[in-house]
Parts: C-alpha cells; structure tokens; sequence
C-alpha cells in the first residue's frame, strides 16, 4: 500500500490564500518599523544615523500605506472573494504569484533604502506586477460571480487606487515632480485603506459581532458605504488644492457616520467577547482620528493654526488600520486554522500595546518637548506588542493544520 508524501513547506506554506501573504505582512510588521526606529534613533543620536537611498520620511509614508496591510488584505480578499458572491475559489498558482512578487518586491525595497534607488525602483516594479496580477485575479472572480454587492464594486475601485499610488511613487523616485510623492500618499490613504478597511468592517464586524454575542440583531446601515465614499475622495480633492481649511466639509461627516456605526453596533456589549471586541475597538479609532482630522481643518480655517500636526494621522494608521488588521487577522488564522476562535491573553495584549503605541504617537504631537522620545517609545511599543503577536501566528502559517483539514 502507498502512503501519501508528506507535504512540503512550500505546499503546507501555500495551501490557502491568507497563508502565505499573512506571514509576509506579518513579517513587514517588525520590518518596516524596525527600518523606522533606526531613523528616529539616528535623529536623537546622530552618529548612529543610517543615511537612506529616499528620503526618510516618503520611505516611511511609503511603507507604512503599502509596504504592510496589502498584504493581510490581499490575503483575506482572495479567500472571501469567492464565498461573498459564490464564484470560484483562486487557484493555487494565482495567489502564490502574488505572492512572490509582493514579497519580492517588498524585500527588495526593504533593502534598497540601505543601498540604492536603482534597487527601490525595481523592487517597485515588482510590486506594481504583484498588485497587477491581484487586481486581474480578483476582478476575475466578480466578473464571472453570480452575485455582487457594492462592497464587492467598491473594493474594485480602491485596489486599483493602489497601483496608481504605487505607480506615482515609482515616478517621484525616478525624478518626476514631488507632487507625485503627494500623491501616492494620499491616494494610499483616502482611496486605497480607509475605503478598504471600511468596507470590510462595514460587511465582517456585525457578521462577526452576530456570531459572538448573544441577542445581537445585526445592523449594517445602508449609506454607509456611499457616505465614505463621498468623504474620502473629498478630502483628497481638499488636500491636493491645498484647501485644508475646508477638509471639515468632509471630515466631520465621516467622523459622525464611524461614530453612528459604532453606535449601532453595539461596542459597549463587546468586551466579554474578546475577539469581537478587538474589531469594535480597532473601529473606533475612525471616529477617532476624522474628529482629529475635522479639528485640524478647523484650527486652520478659524485661527489659522494646525492643532493636530501628525496626529490624526496615526489615529487611522496605528489605531484604525494596525488594530484592525491584528483583530480580523488573528481572527481568520485561528479561524481557518482549526483552533479555538478565542483571543488568549497574549493576542488582547497585543492589541493593548498597539492601542499605547497610538497613544504615545498621538501624545508626541501635543507635547513638543518630549515629541522625539514619545515617537520612539511609540515604535519601541509596536515592535514589542507586534514582534509577540508575529513569534505566536507566524509559525501557523507553516505548519499543517491540527485537525488535518486540508487550507
């Protein structure tokens, strides 16, 4: 009689979608902060600085927009895809050529900054061919699907915003106009992950939420889609003509509509569900950040005045996008793994730290004097928190699953 081989790593690695492009992103989580904490070292001790082949701060913005979450994107995106509109699950060699070219990509960007601009660009290119393949994959899918909803439309969209943030970086890399670097950050931010992280909170917390609490009535307000939309693409518009004064036009409307969905969603019935409440939670810091955003706008159109600096920024970067990948991410891992669909104390802890870390980024704002110091403590939290949550999830990715179900 026979007996099956065993798996390789590469075959255990890439046996469903979310596998091997999580551990990538999980991978990039401890890189580009690390890449980033060397910088704010090198600022408060100059002889330890490490001079970079871009200028520290597009690298920063770079990384932190594309370098980390399209990847936990990608990988939920390929796996739910299919089930939201009944379509045909991708094959393996789609993802995984994804894969390859992301992550190429990536490493070599990563690496770059330490010696090349040449190097950056082509890690460039690659990405660009990653994101082109991800694109032709899950548009692939809607079309051929026999249902669609406008989550589905939407997230179209604002993929494709992410290869034309990429491809204008690409462009200010290789010598055109500044405002290209404005632009990738920017688009990255109001037309690639807000949008993307809404839409997905806006169709999987109350889903998620109905299946950890008890008596909840699922509640998935309508407009809320079409408001961000709206939202998002005006801000943009704002801050490209250089009208932030009027960006509360657009901010606090999408302050009130995250405030309103929380609401509705019941975050105050959350916290014996750990799970659940690290959705909620990451969600909250939305509400957050676009009331920072509209007091910002604000400051400047009354007093003439930036109140805020960087501040909201992080809202939505530490605390919205950062919370709620480690929260749907540990979800999906446990979830699609056979393990128990519970947060154990350390996966809550590491949402704590990363909610600290928000705090100290945010504080290094307000508090000129210590601002330095309060940044670096901020990425000395994430790396802690973050490396914790990376050494626990990462090895799942590479091994079989325990009850022998195959993905």
């Amino acid at each position: 009689m026979n007996e099956t081989p065993p798996l390789t790593r590469w075959e255990i690695l890439t046996a469903a979608p979310h596998r091997p492009l999580f551990l990538a992103g999980a991978t990039q989580l401890v890189l580009v902060i690390l890449i980033w904490s060397m910088e704010l070292l090198g600022r408060l001790q100059p002889d330890l600085h490490l001079p970079l082949a871009v200028s520290a701060t597009a690298a920063h913005g770079f990384l932190m927009l594309y370098g980390i979450f399209p990847f936990f994107i990608l990988g939920f995106l390929f796996t739910v895809y299919p089930r939201w509109m009944g379509g045909k699950p991708l094959a393996r060699r789609d993802y995984s050529t994804v894969f390859v070219l992301l992550a190429g990509g990536m490493l070599l960007i990563d690496a770059g900054l330490f010696v090349a601009t040449a190097m950056v660009a082509a890690g460039l290119v690659l990405v660009l061919a990653g994101w082109g393949c991800a694109l032709w994959n899950l548009y692939r899918v809607y079309a051929r699907a026999p249902k669609r909803t406008e989550h589905e439309t939407l997230l179209n969209f604002a993929l494709a915003a992410a290869w034309f943030g990429v491809a204008a970086f690409l462009a200010a890399i290789l010598g055109a106009d500044a405002f290209w670097f404005r632009f990738a950050r920017e688009a990255g931010l109001w037309l690639f992950l807000v949008p993307v992280v809404f839409l997905v909170a806006h169709r999987m917390v109350p889903f998620f939420s109905q299946s950890g609490l008890i008596n909840y009535i699922m509640v998935r307000p309508a407009w809320g889609p079409s408001v961000m939309v709206v939202c998002v693409v005006a801000h943009m518009g704002f801050e490209l003509a250089g009208l932030n004064s009027w960006r509360f036009l657009a901010d606090l409307p999408l302050a009130v509509a995250a405030l309103h969905h929380t609401w509705v969603w019941q975050f105050r019935r959350t916290f014996h569900a750990r799970l659940v409440a690290m959705l909620h939670i990451a969600f909250l810091w939305l509400c957050i950040g676009m009331t920072l955003f509209t007091l910002q706008s604000l400051g400047l159109l009354l007093l003439g005045k930036d109140l805020v600096g960087r501040a909201a920024l992080h809202a939505l970067g530490i605390g919205f996008f950062t919370g709620m990948i480690v929260a749907m991410a540990s979800r999906v891992t446990l979830g699609h793994s056979g393990r128990q669909l519970q947060a154990d104390t350390l996966t809550w802890g590491v949402l704590i730290g990363v909610n600290i870390s928000a705090v100290l980024r945010i504080a290094g704002e307000f508090l000129p004097p210590v601002g330095a110091l309060l940044n670096l403590a901020a990425a000395v939290v994430w790396l802690v928190s973050l490396g914790a949550w990376v050494a626990r999830y990462a090895p799942i990715y590479v091994r079989p699953r325990p009850d022998g179900v195959p993905g």
